[in-house]
């Protein structure tokens, strides 16, 4: 396994459609999930798209860690989920706004408006397709990370640019307003 180098905003493999993958089971993939997971970790990350890894394949990896399932209808934290040639489905037009990051935009951050609900299908290792519903922090993390592989960023999506900045500095405005309404 090998921490593989991140690709920024601004890198052209992140601006273009990703190839399907033919075999989810080859081993190829699966030394590349291997290494997307490890970069993943390395880099504190809760997904990461393999355009991101400079490797224009239609593969994300994520997790959805205990805090951040807190907010979803069923709260549950998701292990590590590898999606082969995912597809997404909204259900329903209702969208929420929330925050975001991305590996590929360090130090930044920026409010986004996703779908609430949505259902994936997707290729495993294993070959096998599965189908789920997801919402919250879940539906949010499958969307960002497919929008990679069509080659959009989050501040492609952003509706108010007021509402993107460098990540220290918006905290540091979040502290002020948490503190604001102490007072």
């Amino acid at each position: 396994m090998a921490i593989l180098k991140i690709a920024r905003m601004g890198h052209p493999v992140l601006r273009r459609r990703a190839e399907e993958v033919p075999d989810p089971t080859s081993p190829a993939i699966h030394a590349l999930v291997a290494d997307m997971i490890e970069t993943m970790h390395d880099a504190n990350g809760a997904g990461l798209a393999a355009p991101q890894v400079h490797v224009s394949q239609r593969v994300v990896v994520f997790h959805v860690p205990a805090h951040r399932a807190q907010a979803d209808s069923l709260p549950r934290p998701e292990g590590l989920v590898v999606l082969i040639n995912p597809v997404i489905e909204p259900l329903g037009e209702d969208r929420t706004v929330g925050w975001e990051g991305c590996l590929s935009v360090p130090g930044m951050m920026g409010a986004v408006p996703r779908f609430s609900r949505i259902r994936y299908r997707a290729a495993g290792l294993d070959g096998i397709v599965t189908t789920r519903e997801a919402d919250g922090f879940h539906a949010r993390v499958v969307q960002h990370e497919c929008d990679h592989l069509d080659g959009v960023l989050y501040p492609q999506r952003m509706t108010d640019m007021t509402m993107f900045g460098f990540a220290d500095e918006m905290q540091k405005r979040f502290a002020e307003a948490q503190n604001a309404d102490r007072d």
